[in-house]
């Protein structure tokens, strides 16, 4: 086993240890050794909204059915004009940046093919994903309620402990065990990694155009998969990156990622946003005008932390939202069991609320608040996983701030009101948010949240200010990353 990365050694000792992790994950799920044959099927929302094709293993009847049963036709992967998006669907956030650059190939009439590692059912992939994604969000959880955890662990695992080019080469040998799912693809289709297991193991099995979509500011080794072109949101993500900035342990850095491995792309945007930020941000200040009821927008992220913290949102805003001066509108994304929590919550404060479950409905709802007026209290709750991910998105365009943790949500073009960051890593996210003006700072304790909700509910300038930045952003290409990461992915072929 190689302890040298990016032309950097690394101790002994740490590749021993990630040679352990890759022997302790095989023993607990198994590896997948046998090739996946996989073909192509038209299946699903995603493939509604975006004409974006899902890969299913070819002996999958079950798979390769849509939502009313009926068997769907299997397409051959075709890798003309053609891209790969890679995710392994662990939280909302590698998902999410997968549907943004699915929108983008389909405006650029490129086909894609969506590949998902949890999607593989009964497979060592999908039992290894499934366990780790069940301790990311039980840790994450706890970091909300335990501000112990979060401050003396959660906040470490999260930043230094995936910091350090030691955790890039344990993710280069757990990467083995995921092989099974490229080996039958053609080698020369661009593939779009948005987690580094899946550029690794792409890399372990021979295909030659594979670019790492990097989500974090924060410098991380992390995400960085040799071999492959790495993509970044930000001028400080470039140069974090680029210099291999803190990612020392044991010995000295002695080389920095080449310039030829990395570039900066700019926000990984739909679309179907970016066409319309201009109208949007239009809508905003119109609304503003008319003294309507302020939309906030609160999204649940993928480990579910913040159910308490809305229920908190919506106790504070209980009189506001009585005499129509604020709407908020709450994605719960699939957790119902959060949901439970929230429900409790808002009942006790005796808020009425709307439940929205239905996903046709949803679209409706979204379509309909574009002219009309958006009272009271909405929650979003669907049971499909798409449509618990993309229901922000569609809300995005209608509301006025969005109130969100500084996940991957910090680089999207609509007000932004950051609380409480789970785990270290998202902290650079609010700080670009409030550089570029598009987003406030971290709002993390009570009292700061609720004085900053009582100006923007009762003023009208930090909302100006941001929609007035994101129209600056906007004619600077700010927001143009899914297009250029697609672009580089073909470039590259």
């Amino acid at each position: 086993m190689s302890n040298e990365i990016f032309g950097n050694r690394v101790s002994r000792f740490a590749a021993w240890k990630a040679g352990l992790a890759y022997k302790l994950c095989k023993k607990f799920f198994g590896e997948q050794k046998e090739p996946l044959d996989l073909v192509a099927v038209a299946k699903g929302e995603v493939y509604k909204d975006f004409k974006v094709l899902t890969l299913v293993r070819r002996e999958d009847l079950d798979a390769q059915k849509d939502d009313d049963g009926k068997q769907l036709k299997v397409h051959e992967i075709d890798p003309n004009n053609a891209l790969v998006i890679g995710t392994i669907r662990m939280g909302f956030g590698h998902w999410r940046i997968a549907i943004a650059l699915a929108s983008v190939a389909a405006s650029m009439n490129v086909r894609a093919y969506i590949l998902d590692f949890l999607s593989f059912t009964n497979t060592p992939i999908a039992r290894s994903i499934k366990f780790l994604e069940g301790l990311y969000n039980t840790f994450s959880r706890l970091s909300q309620k335990s501000k112990w955890f979060n401050n003396h662990i959660w906040e470490d695992v999260t930043s230094r402990a995936n910091a350090t080019l030691d955790s890039a080469i344990q993710n280069r040998e757990i990467s083995r065990l995921f092989m099974g799912a490229f080996k039958n693809l053609p080698k020369n289709i661009p593939l779009v990694a948005a987690h580094p297991w899946v550029g690794w193991s792409a890399l372990h099995c021979g295909m030659t155009n594979v670019v790492s979509m990097v989500p974090d500011n924060l410098p991380l080794a992390f995400w960085l998969v040799q071999g492959s072109l790495h993509t970044v949101q930000s001028p400080s993500a470039y140069m974090g990156y680029r210099a291999l900035l803190k990612m020392e342990r044991g010995y000295d850095i002695k080389k920095c990622l080449p310039a030829s491995d990395i570039i900066q792309t700019g926000h990984y945007v739909d679309y179907e946003l970016l066409s319309s930020i201009k109208a949007d941000c239009k809508a905003r200040l119109d609304r503003a005008k008319r003294g309507e009821p302020r939309r906030f927008l609160l999204t649940m992220g993928g480990a579910g932390a913040q159910a308490h913290k809305f229920g908190d949102i919506a106790r504070y805003c209980k009189e506001y939202i009585r005499q129509k001066n604020c709407a908020l509108l709450i994605n719960m994304g699939d957790h119902e069991g959060r949901w439970q929590v929230l429900k409790e919550l808002l009942e006790q404060s005796m808020i009425p609320y709307t439940l929205h479950t239905d996903w046709k409905k949803t679209k409706a709802f979204a379509k309909d608040a574009e002219t009309s007026h958006v009272t009271g209290v909405h929650i979003f709750l669907h049971k499909d996983f798409y449509a618990a991910v993309y229901c922000t998105n569609l809300l995005m365009r209608v509301c006025d701030f969005m109130v969100t943790k500084p996940s991957e949500l910090s680089f999207y073009p609509i007000p932004k009101l950051f609380i409480q960051r789970v785990g270290r890593h998202e902290a650079w996210g609010a700080i670009r948010g409030s550089e570029i003006g598009d987003g406030t700072k971290e709002a993390e304790e009570h009292n700061m949240l609720h004085r900053i909700l009582t100006m923007i509910i009762e003023e009208d300038d930090l909302l100006k200010m941001q929609v007035q930045n994101i129209l600056n952003n906007d004619k600077i290409g700010i927001y143009n990353g899914g297009y250029n990461v697609v672009q580089a992915a073909l470039r590259q072929k």
